[in-house]
């Protein structure tokens, strides 16, 4: 087989790499160690950046979230028993997020891929790159009965943090930054309405405590946990409990609480690998970078990379012009860095840290008053969240 471009992995960026590229008459094919089904079952963030949403459009996928996201101007950071609104809208001139569920956003892509007979394979598995230092990569993977190869101009690496396409660059060739919080977010689904039309961010001495959203019937709730914990050790009751808890009175009182229809543990981890780009490999979202979901960066950094490397790919093929493929590892990671420094900073804005001491925890206290006396503070913290232009 023979392609243009070969995409490892089959999540949200590269459906939408692949998805962008075939509208553009690029060929690609999309290679996903799991199933269709294992894909869409994943649970994770919805807080989409202007930029984001814009780039569904364009891949012509954004019907539904059009539909049924829900557009929101501001959210909430609840302190001390009281709640205090960031503007989003009013600090950054106009702009806002659009909360939609991943799950619904990768299915809408996989949807575009039907629509245009996308080629995606499932089940890929044992996927390799090889000679991707060279003017001919190709990939390989096992359909079950064979090995198949694919030979390409180029390779993406969009198969997340533990995937294979990172792990094939020499270790002479990349540098890895990382650090690993020593907490993580129990998050639970549950078919209630939400406590809040918009998002509330909740820091108390008991830990973070996020309430969230996927519909005006879908509530997505999480609390901050040691990483000790598992799933088990908490109880439908004793989660419900716990976030009442660490939430303002006024917020407690009215939350629905119900059977959880998903739970889980996630470990935050910030992380980064230097460059994105070995020979005609190119690296995108989680396979190079790494976020705690505490600033909603994740999926929008991931976005901007597909941003760079959809307009760099059109440019090699439409005008022979590769300036946008040799700056690509370079302009991702000016925008990676900030989505970075940004999801750290509200990271350790927030949570309770178990080595912390009080003169730690003054500064945090500070910050937090500093925040929401300074209009600056706040824009910044809106032009963040609301996503930097690509």
């Amino acid at each position: 087989m023979k392609t243009q471009v070969g995409i490892i992995g089959g999540g949200p960026s590269g459906l939408l790499l692949s998805q962008l590229l075939d509208l553009q008459g690029i060929d690609n094919v999309v290679l996903e160690k799991h199933t269709r089904d294992y894909v869409l079952g994943r649970i994770r963030a919805g807080v989409l950046e202007h930029g984001f949403a814009g780039l569904m459009r364009e891949a012509r996928c954004g019907k539904r979230m059009d539909t049924m996201g829900e557009i929101h101007e501001g959210f909430y950071i609840a302190h001390d028993g009281t709640r205090d609104r960031i503007d989003l809208k009013g600090l950054t001139g106009g702009n806002s997020v659009v909360v939609y569920g991943q799950t619904e956003l990768t299915r809408d892509l996989y949807e575009g891929r039907e629509k245009m007979g996308g080629k995606v394979i499932h089940n890929a598995n044992d996927v390799k790159p090889h000679d991707m230092a060279t003017r001919a990569p190709y990939l390989t993977y096992h359909n079950g009965t064979g090995t198949v190869r694919i030979d390409c101009d180029y390779i993406i690496g969009a198969d997340g943090f533990h995937g294979i396409s990172r792990k094939s660059i020499p270790r002479d060739k990349i540098r890895e930054y990382e650090r690993v919080y020593p907490f993580g977010w129990l998050g639970v689904l549950s078919n209630t309405k939400p406590v809040s039309p918009e998002l509330i961010y909740a820091k108390h001495e008991r830990g973070f405590a996020l309430c969230s959203l996927r519909s005006q019937t879908l509530s997505r709730y999480y609390i901050q946990v040691p990483l000790t914990d598992t799933v088990d050790d908490w109880s439908d009751d004793v989660f419900w409990a716990e976030l009442k808890r660490r939430l303002p009175k006024d917020v407690a009182k009215d939350l629905i609480t119900g059977p959880s229809i998903e739970k889980s543990i996630a470990p935050l981890r910030s992380f980064v690998a230097e460059p994105m780009r070995y020979g005609n490999m190119f690296l995108a979202g989680d396979a190079a970078h790494i976020v705690p979901p505490t600033g909603a960066r994740g999926l929008n950094s991931a976005a901007s990379d597909v941003y760079y490397l959809y307009h760099a790919m059109l440019d090699h093929y439409r005008n022979g012009d590769d300036s946008g493929l040799e700056t690509y590892s370079e302009k991702a990671l000016a925008r990676v860095w900030k989505g970075q420094r940004f999801s750290w900073w509200m990271t350790t804005l927030l949570h309770s840290f178990p080595d912390s001491n009080p003169y730690d925890n003054r500064l945090q206290q500070t910050d937090i008053e500093y925040l929401l006396s300074s209009e600056k503070a706040m824009a910044s913290l809106a032009e963040n969240y609301v996503g930097l232009p690509f």
